[in-house]
């Protein structure tokens, strides 16, 4: 892991500041989809039965 971080920390100096900017819009768009993708997975592996509603539950629901 300490190769990968010194190869990052390499790669980020040769960057300037306008570069930097654009690869971090890049890269913050994925964290977050990494991110959001995690808690998807977390959120299916915790579901119980009766946890959630079918389509008709749901829009019966809203409609109330």
């Amino acid at each position: 892991m300490n190769l990968l971080k010194d190869r990052v920390h390499h790669l980020i100096d040769q960057f300037n500041d306008e570069e930097l900017e654009k690869v971090w819009e890049i890269l913050q768009e994925l964290y977050y989809d990494c991110y959001l993708l995690k808690a998807v997975q977390v959120a299916k592996e915790s579901v119980q039965p009766g946890d959630t509603l079918t389509r008709d539950e749901a829009i019966r629901y809203l409609q109330s």
